[in-house]
């Protein structure tokens, strides 16, 4: 960094330039007047002082305890031979030795507070190293950054404990740790790489124990597949390294009050949405004027809303039959973390206004212990949402052919049925030819909350980020299937193939709120059985025939959903 100040002809300079990863700091002492050059560096005519005329000397400072290079430029006074001005050579000289003295006491206070692997461009006593006016503070702006960044960051893995460990836990009965690398998504913990020696299920559960026994709750462990690893175990199955993070680093915290206040104000939003959607499915007996005001892109002037006030109560039994899927969903979610001690956080509904939800956010508050355990709690929830989804739909469509009923029967397009390959079928086996080729087919509000948790079910089993059905494939198959069953997901989404108009938002929900795979289960390498896998690749065809929408033709083939005009 170079100071400039400027009066007439006389320019003072402060030099701070870095050797060796050492700030030196130069003197005001005699310097010389300085020429930019177009590299905006500093360029002397000659080698002589400005002031006093006499010989600029290079001090090179080298001492052992900072092992550094000190470079300065000074003036001496060479006697009264040299300069005729014998008087002032004394009080030079002894400004430069109590100057050069505090400049050696300056360093060793820099040096302690340097890191030891920090490594610069060493020069050569010969010429002066290159000083840049704007270098330096960008070097000090950055080495801070890093600091701010480990303070706001993780807490990191304690090298001394490091060292126990790998003393008193890894040997030759276990795991021998040849290498060492960081763990974890910014580098908190520590990966040992090395050789399993035993079963890796009993050689994980010994190395649990003995880390309880000798750290306490202090640190977690996982039995990960070994990153990069140039084949498989000769024992069978995939090589396996061990990483340790900080309990509090790998665990979410405890749920704070204003999370329990967002998920109350979603709740609401999502109860608000699903009465709008019993409000809209009775369409035809709303009054005109509300209807054009939501259909008429020209309408500008609101109605008068407490019109829809006797429609409220119509609208009820579809709302609480969206409501209940979502609630059994997460019950399901629930009831299968109970028996595994797995702690789940507070669910976060997200509102809809075309199904009435989303579904719900719900987090791993504690680690998972394996990946069954990971594939058993994401797909509890769905099924028990799909079971109950699928149960109002049966009945809904029993009810719609029983005429009795039909003072409580809805009017919605018969388009709607082709928006859904696997239950416009069913619809139509059920219905009939001729109900399905009607403008308008009356059915009963229960088959529409059927429908609608089904669809939500479906979007929530897609085999793509955090969702369930995310959790899931990467369970069963692992993180590197869910990245390629992910990029498929994505661009089916984006192309309208799955989801028909749903498929741009809920895209677009996914991205934001569900985009990160889960974090990996303590043990994350024993796989979890053929029947899992199997029943993960069922429900995921059975996710492609509910949301693959039915395209004109098709649909004149089987007659889902067409009207015919004449």
């Amino acid at each position: 960094m170079g100071t400039f100040t400027s009066c007439g002809s006389l320019i003072t300079l402060n030099f701070r330039t870095t050797i060796n990863g050492v700030p030196s700091f130069s003197s005001n002492i005699h310097r010389k007047p300085q020429n930019f050059n177009g590299n905006f560096g500093l360029k002397f005519d000659n080698n002589n002082c400005y002031l006093c005329q006499k010989g600029l000397k290079r001090n090179l400072l080298n001492t052992q305890k900072n092992r550094g290079l000190f470079d300065r430029l000074m003036c001496y006074s060479r006697g009264s031979e040299e300069d005729g001005d014998g008087g002032n050579s004394a009080n030079e000289s002894n400004l430069a030795t109590k100057e050069k003295e505090r400049v050696v006491e300056d360093k060793e206070e820099g040096v302690a507070e340097l890191r030891s692997e920090n490594k610069s461009t060493s020069f050569s006593s010969s010429e002066p190293p290159p000083i840049s006016p704007v270098g330096t503070p960008y070097n000090n702006f950055q080495v801070d950054s890093f600091k701010l960044m480990e303070l706001l960051g993780p807490e990191k893995v304690d090298p001394a404990d490091v060292k126990l460990i790998k003393e008193k836990l890894f040997g030759y009965s276990t795991f021998w740790v040849t290498k060492e690398e960081p763990f974890g998504d910014l580098g908190e913990g520590i990966l040992f790489l090395g050789n399993l020696r035993g079963k890796r299920e009993d050689v994980f559960e010994k190395l649990q124990k003995q880390l309880a026994e000798l750290m306490g709750d202090k640190y977690n462990l996982f039995m990960v597949e070994e990153p990069n690893a140039e084949g498989p175990d000769p024992r069978g199955g995939p090589r396996v390294s061990f990483g340790m993070l900080r309990k509090e680093v790998s665990e979410t915290g405890p749920t704070t009050l204003w999370q329990y206040v967002i998920a109350l104000l979603l709740f609401l939003l999502t109860i608000g949405s699903s009465v709008e959607l019993g409000i809209a499915s009775q369409i035809n007996r709303l009054p005109p004027e509300v209807v054009k005001y939501f259909t008429d892109p020209d309408a500008i002037e609101p109605p008068d809303m407490q019109l829809l006030l006797p429609f409220v109560d119509a609208a009820l039994p579809l709302a609480y039959g969206v409501l209940g899927v979502q609630l059994f969903h997460e019950i399901g979610h629930y009831l299968a973390a109970f028996p595994k001690n797995v702690k789940l956080s507070i669910p976060y509904f997200i509102p809809n206004i075309t199904l009435g939800s989303f579904g719900a956010i719900t987090q791993f508050k504690s680690i998972l212990p394996d990946r069954r355990t990971q594939v058993d709690i994401s797909l509890a929830g769905p099924f028990a949402g799909a079971a109950l989804s699928l149960s109002m739909f049966a009945v809904g469509l029993l009810l719609s052919l029983n005429p009795d009923v039909s003072g409580v029967f809805v009017q919605v397009p018969s388009t709607l049925f082709q928006g859904s390959l696997l239950l416009g079928l069913i619809s139509r086996a059920t219905l009939g030819y001729t109900a399905m080729h009607a403008a308008s087919v009356s059915i009963h509000p229960l088959m529409i909350a059927g429908w609608c948790g089904l669809t939500s079910t479906a979007f929530n089993l897609l085999p793509v980020g955090c969702l369930d059905g995310g959790r899931a494939v990467q369970g069963a198959f692992g993180k590197n299937a869910l990245i390629a069953f992910g990029l498929t997901t994505y661009a089916l989404l984006g192309l309208g193939v799955l989801g028909g108009p749903l498929s741009l938002p809920w895209g677009l929900y996914v991205l934001i709120c569900q985009r990160t795979p889960e974090k990996p289960c303590l043990n994350d390498v024993t796989e979890v059985g053929s029947w899992r896998k199997a029943v993960v690749v069922a429900a995921t065809f059975l996710v492609v025939l509910t949301l693959l929408p039915v395209w004109d033709e098709l649909a004149e083939e089987l007659g889902v959903g067409l009207v015919t005009t004449l």
